[in-house]
């Protein structure tokens, strides 16, 4: 029997996926437990296993198209049996809009003219309102084909609503480089990579014979580099840091503190935990343990907190959910520890080296992914000892935790060598100011040094 795969949804918030490689053809024999193909959102990649054993009838899409999830993506049967009726591109020409339900006059023309009264914004030669081109940025609308309505001949939000009524619309795969001109073939007629790929200036145009390889020199200028496209989730971190960079006023303030307490502590569980299930907390579980629960005090709350609406509202949480910086393969990730303030020291331990491992591993839960209040990076394990970490917005901070270095103090009167880490918080000055800031960090410091009585306390 003739059995579609779909495309996963990874999280409730994750509306398309993109194919980024089969693994199968059409006619290849499937086994339970083989990876049929890899995928991703913005913020993590995937694998898909068959769940049944058979022949591949079929597949609906290429490499690079960014699918709707829940979307047949190929069909797995016995060779001849009928796969048409799981096509997602049949009839897949836009139905015609339901009507919509009628808006008073006296309404309809003052949106209209609250989006005119804005300044347009200048793309190219078009004039487009800030509302239209959020609209168009979310849609994908392919504005390319777009006619004007608005004053002065301006595209405004009923002319992007009309694109996407008409199925105008162009994937994210394709986005970046797609200029237009283009009719597209993929689900609703949306405009794909393969589509731009067979445009016909690009297919006409000959292949430009390799030349052969010239002998080196050596202390001759030569270029030796070679270009490769960035993943998609490098893209979403570049553009991240961009924008918080560009957008925020941030400034870092630093502090060292005596580790001496924690490194005890961290003994103590290495070598006696075990019969408690505690013998591999670490010192980034311990230092987020803290963190959480000063932030929970509520002089803080402006770290604990989110800066929406262009830097015009303050979200504050009642609980910390605290972001994890995560190195791996295809780039940073950052799941958060939700409620991380109401956990014991064992329950964050466990859950932060769960969402490690996901993450490393490309099956973290999107979902975990967003809603963070504050971040805690560390690569002090790299013997990095003072770095600048960038706020991850709309985030108002975030703390970078580095190597433990000797320190040396004088103790009545004698020299003494101890173990120092030093903290760095980078931090919004549109949220809070450098006093506030500071004495979180100060605050966070005696913490740290008294970690064995907040750890008695609860």
């Amino acid at each position: 029997m003739a059995t579609p795969i779909i495309m996963p949804r990874q999280g409730n918030t994750v509306e398309s996926c993109i194919i980024t490689k089969w693994n199968k053809k059409v006619g290849d024999p499937v086994a339970v437990g083989d990876i049929l193909f890899a995928y991703e959102t913005d913020k993590a990649a995937f694998e898909e296993e068959a769940k049944q054993e058979g022949t591949v009838l079929q597949i609906f899409f290429e490499e690079g198209d960014d699918v709707p999830c829940l979307t047949n993506v190929m069909v797995i049967g016995n060779p001849g049996e009928s796969f048409a009726e799981f096509d997602p591109k049949a009839g897949s020409a836009p139905a015609e809009a339901a009507p919509a339900a009628e808006t008073a006059p006296a309404e309809e023309a003052k949106a209209e003219a609250e989006e005119t009264a804005e300044a347009p914004v200048v793309l190219g030669e078009m004039k487009i309102s800030p509302r239209a081109r959020n609209l168009a940025e979310k849609s994908g609308a392919d504005l390319s084909k777009v006619v004007p309505t608005g004053p002065d001949g301006r595209v405004i939000a009923r002319d992007v609503q009309k694109l996407i009524d008409n199925g105008l619309l162009v994937t994210a795969a394709a986005r970046a480089g797609y200029q237009g001109g283009v009719e597209g073939t993929g689900l609703g007629g949306r405009v794909s990579l393969k589509d731009l790929e067979a445009k016909p200036e690009a297919a006409s145009a000959p292949a430009a014979a390799a030349a052969p390889a010239a002998p080196v020199e050596l202390g001759q200028p030569v270029d030796d580099s070679y270009t490769e496209p960035m993943s998609n989730m490098r893209k979403v971190i570049a553009k991240a840091m961009m924008t918080s960079l560009s957008s925020m006023a941030q400034l870092t303030h630093n502090i060292s503190y005596d580790a001496t307490e924690v490194q005890n502590a961290r003994k103590l569980f290495k070598e006696k935990g075990e019969k408690f299930g505690m013998e591999r907390i670490s010192i980034n579980d311990i230092i987020m343990y803290v963190v959480a629960r000063t932030l929970a005090m509520p002089e803080h709350k402006a770290l604990n907190a989110n800066l929406i609406d262009d830097g015009k509202t303050m979200k504050y949480f009642r609980g910390v959910h605290l972001g994890m910086a995560v190195d791996t393969d295809r780039g940073l990730m950052v799941p958060t520890i939700f409620n991380a303030d109401k956990m014991t020291l064992k329950e964050l331990s466990a859950t932060a080296k769960r969402l490690a491992k996901e993450c490393k591993e490309g099956k973290i839960n999107p979902d975990y992914l967003q809603g963070a209040s504050f971040t805690v990076s560390n690569i002090g394990s790299l013997g990095i000892e003072s770095f600048t970490p960038v706020v991850n917005p709309p985030q108002t901070g975030i703390l970078g935790v580095c190597a433990i270095t000797d320190g040396v103090r004088v103790v009545n009167g004698e020299i003494k060598v101890y173990p120092k880490m030093t903290l760095s918080l980078s931090y919004d000055h549109r949220a809070l100011d450098g006093t506030p800031a500071s004495k979180f960090l100060v605050d966070l410091k005696n913490n740290l040094e008294a970690f064995t009585l907040m750890l008695a306390r609860g």
